[in-house]
Formats: structure tokens, C-alpha cells, sequence
């Protein structure tokens, strides 16, 4: 009876990363027997045994119990631990990134085979000297368009990925469409494929700084080389995949152009889609200003704080088509000040390790940063930047906001220094309730994705209290008012 007992008994169960779960019995010869739940792709149809005696004898017929139940293109193609080991919209972002992939493949068959009749292949008169010379200038031109992009724009692809990203794919389609049109105009050509280089030696920088910066974000197991190492397997074989396509596609429309310039028309239709698709499926759980100016508007209306999923959904992804007040993270204190009474008068009320100034007119907000100020220093300078922006907006606030939006709309009355410095009391007792909101809605508060500055200041908290003396009424006649509040 206890034997009996002993083989329904389950003795111990194991399983590889989220999937199915198998058991383990007791066989009557004293071997362990395995249960075969969710091994389907080992060809197993039944439980299987495996004998103390047989594990170093070599023995054949025993699967191979140690080895990962991963399936071979699963092994080549994800990551190791799929699906844990990724964020949650890897699987989405991947499937139309390939999409995307192939249609950029097929579209850059037919620019290749533009650029290579523009340059004379297949031309009896072209000389390899010409070719060779049209070359150099297009290469060298797009290695200087790289050098001057990477720092003129460097420092912000990671704070706006997804926007760097859909528009590096946008000016993609652009530059195959340049060098698709070369031919037609060849007085131009040579002009015109170095303007098209320019424009893929661009998209080089910023594609490949933003698919970095999305590594960093689906990578949940520091195994960001393993996925970065998946998606080049991935995109390899998406491009395989182009180029069998593209044999069969060239000879057909080698002979008629405008059926050439149809199918890239569609093919850039589909790739911006599936562009569109894949930037919108990435859920982004830090915060950039973006975000941060959603959410916040979001919980000065309702009072409620919206999850990264839904913040995401409503990101605008093409910048500069809508108004913003313009937020600077980090810049110098000479910009802001020239005297004693001014730095008196920025630092009145700051009991954070910021200083922020405020001009109304332009709704332009500056923040110099201390030398210790941490992430949470800077969203919550971020956040008042953003709070002093809709005091000139619409929509509902909290009644003591509103009460500071009806002065400013009142004429300037107060100068921009004292509603700061009054907001400073009303985000003392805002921001710890929205920041545990943020929290708890599943941002990562810990970092954010801000555009910040390099500049950092040190300063006394309150001058007056450590001696430092008001400039006589003589030396400042009239309302003083900072540079940056000019204006107002």
C-alpha cells in the first residue's frame, strides 16, 4: 500500500523560466519518473524515466532531461529566457520592426539599382574614373553629415527614442527616394546621391543611438548584449529574407519606371506603417518631458495619475507641431543673475536644491541645478517647470493653482518671482502625493529620461540670514526684475 502511495505522490516538479510546470513520481523500480508537460517540441508523447544506474552508462532513449526546452528558432532568434527576460512589448515592437525591415530592404534594391545606372554600370561612355570620383564625394560628404549630427543632436536621442526613431526611418525613405530620382536629372546627379548619402549617414546615427537606447529598455535581465545580439539574427535574416525577394522583384521592373517608382511608393507606405506600429507598441516606463507633461496634466485635472501604457498611447510622436512651454534643465547661474539682490531674489523661497526662473511672457522656465541634486531633484524641478506652464493653460486645476492662474490672467500684478515662490508651497504638498502615485502606478522614478544640462551651482540658502546684505535702493532704482523674468 505504501508503494502504491508512493507512485501518485508527486516527489518534486520543475520548469524553464514561465513555462509549463512538470512533475516528478517515483516508478516502481525506484526510478524517477518525469511527466512530459509542455515538452511537445522534444517529440515526446508520454512520461519518460530516468534511472540512477543509467545516468553515467550512456544509456540511449532518456531525452535529454538537462538541456532547455527551447525550440531551435526560438534558441536562434530570441533572447535566453523569453519571454521573462524581455519587457512585456518586445514580441509587438519585434514583429513590426520586421516588417518595417523587409519593406526598407525591397525599397533599397530599387534606389541601388537607381544609383548603379546613374553612375554608369551597364554605359559604355561612363568612365571608372567619373564613377570612382562620384563616389568619394558622396561618401565623404555623409562620414562629415555624421560627425556634425552626432554632436549637434547627440545628447537628445535618449530622451525622445521613439521620435529619433520614427523620424531616422522617415529621412530613410526620403534618401531612397533621392537616389531613386538621381537618374532622371543627371546634371544633378553627383548633388544629388551626396544629399542622399548625408541623409543616410544621419539616419545611421540616430537609428543605431535610439535602437540602443530601446536595448537598454528590453533588456529586464542586464542581457542587453544577448538582446541586441537576437535583434542583429533577427534583422539579418529579415534582410536574407529582402534579398531572395528582390531577385525575383528587380527583373520585372528593371524595364518600366513607373511601375518601379509604384511598388517603392508602396513599400514606403508600408514602412512607415509598420514604423508607426512598432514605435507606438513601446511602453517606455521612464519619464521624458513629453511624458511627464501628460501625466501631470493628467493629475492636475483629475487627480489621478495615468499607468506608462496609457501615457504612451497618448505620447505625440511627431515633435514640433505643437505649442510647449520651453523647460531648460540645468543652465548656468550667470545666465540668470548679475548682483547680490538677484541672486536674493531667485533664491527667496527655494528651500530644494534648485533655482528656478520663470518668464511669462515667453513661458520659458530655467532651472540651475545643485551640485547634489539626485533624479528625484530633478523631475520635481521638472514638474514645477511644467505646473507654472498651465497656470497659463486651460482645463481644471487644484484650488490653489487655479487661485495663482486667475492672478496671472489678471495682468502682471505679482512679479514671476513670487508665483514661483508661492507654487514652491503648493508643490511642497502636490508632489509627494504625485510621486507616490507615479510610483505606484508602475513608473521608474529611480531615473528619468529629462533633458538635463551639465551645468550644477552651489549657493546660500537664505543670503540675508548669512550676512550677505540687500544693494543699497540707490544701485537699483525701480522694481528690480531678474534677466529672465524680463518681459513680464
Amino acid at each position: 500500500m505504501a508503494d502504491d502511495v508512493g507512485l501518485e505522490t508527486q516527489l518534486c516538479s520543475e520548469q524553464f523560466g514561465s513555462g509549463e510546470a512538470r512533475g516528478c513520481r517515483a516508478a516502481a523500480d525506484g526510478s524517477l519518473q518525469w511527466e512530459v508537460g509542455g515538452w511537445r517540441w522534444w517529440g515526446l508523447s508520454r512520461a519518460f524515466t530516468v534511472k540512477p544506474e543509467g545516468r553515467d552508462a550512456g544509456e540511449v532513449g532518456a531525452p535529454r532531461a538537462a538541456s532547455p526546452p527551447l525550440s531551435g528558432l526560438q534558441a536562434v532568434f530570441l533572447p535566453q529566457g523569453f519571454p521573462d527576460s524581455v519587457s512585456p512589448d518586445y514580441l509587438p515592437y519585434q514583429l513590426w520592426d520586421s516588417v518595417q525591415a523587409f519593406a526598407s530592404s525591397l525599397s533599397g534594391s530599387l534606389a541601388t539599382q537607381a544609383v548603379l545606372l546613374g553612375i554608369g554600370v551597364g554605359n559604355a561612355k561612363a568612365t571608372v574614373s567619373a564613377a570612382t570620383a562620384t563616389w568619394l564625394v558622396k561618401d565623404s560628404t555623409g562620414m562629415l553629415g555624421r560627425i556634425v549630427f552626432a554632436w549637434w543632436k547627440g545628447s537628445k536621442l535618449d530622451c525622445n527614442a521613439k521620435q529619433w526613431r520614427l523620424f531616422a526611418d522617415i529621412l530613410n525613405d526620403v534618401a531612397m527616394f533621392l537616389e531613386i530620382m538621381a537618374p532622371v536629372y543627371p546634371i544633378c546627379f553627383t548633388m544629388t546621391v551626396s544629399t542622399s548619402n548625408l541623409a543616410k549617414c544621419i539616419v545611421s546615427v540616430a537609428g543605431g543611438a535610439t535602437r540602443a537606447a530601446l536595448t537598454v529598455h528590453q533588456a529586464r535581465r542586464n542581457n542587453m548584449a544577448d538582446v541586441s545580439a537576437k535583434d542583429s539574427s533577427q534583422e539579418t535574416l529579415v534582410n536574407l529574407a529582402g534579398l531572395l525577394v528582390s531577385l525575383l522583384m528587380l527583373p520585372l521592373v528593371s524595364g518600366c519606371p513607373g511601375f518601379s517608382l509604384g511598388c517603392f511608393f508602396f513599400l514606403t507606405a508600408l514602412h512607415i506603417y509598420a514604423n508607426y506600429r512598432a514605435v507606438r507598441s513601446l511602453v517606455m516606463e521612464t519619464l521624458n518631458e513629453g511624458r511627464l507633461r501628460l501625466v501631470l496634466k493628467h493629475y492636475l485635472q483629475r487627480g489621478e495619475v495615468l499607468d506608462p501604457t496609457a501615457a504612451n498611447r497618448m505620447e505625440p510622436l511627431w515633435t514640433g507641431f505643437w505649442p510647449a512651454p520651453s523647460l531648460s534643465l540645468g543652465v548656468p547661474l550667470h545666465r540668470l543673475v548679475s548682483s547680490v539682490f538677484e541672486l536674493q531674489q531667485l533664491v527667496e523661497g527655494h528651500q530644494e536644491p534648485y533655482l528656478l526662473c520663470w518668464n511669462q511672457s515667453r513661458n520659458q522656465v530655467q532651472v540651475v541645478l545643485n551640485q547634489n541634486a539626485g533624479p528625484k531633484t530633478v523631475l520635481r524641478a521638472a514638474t514645477h517647470g511644467l505646473m507654472l506652464g498651465a497656470l497659463q493653460g486651460d482645463g481644471p486645476l487644484p484650488a490653489e493653482l487655479e487661485e495663482l492662474r486667475n492672478q496671472v490672467r489678471a495682468g502682471p500684478k505679482k512679479e514671476s518671482w513670487v508665483i514661483v515662490k508661492e507654487t514652491h508651497q503648493v508643490l511642497d504638498m502636490l508632489f509627494p502625493k504625485f510621486l507616490k502615485g507615479l510610483q505606484d502606478a508602475g513608473w521608474k522614478t529611480e531615473k528619468h529620461q529629462l533633458e538635463v544640462d551639465e551645468w550644477r551651482a552651489t549657493w546660500l540658502l537664505s543670503p540675508e540670514k548669512k550676512g550677505v546684505r540687500s544693494l543699497p535702493a540707490h544701485q537699483h532704482p525701480g522694481p528690480p526684475v531678474l534677466p529672465c523674468c524680463a518681459g513680464d
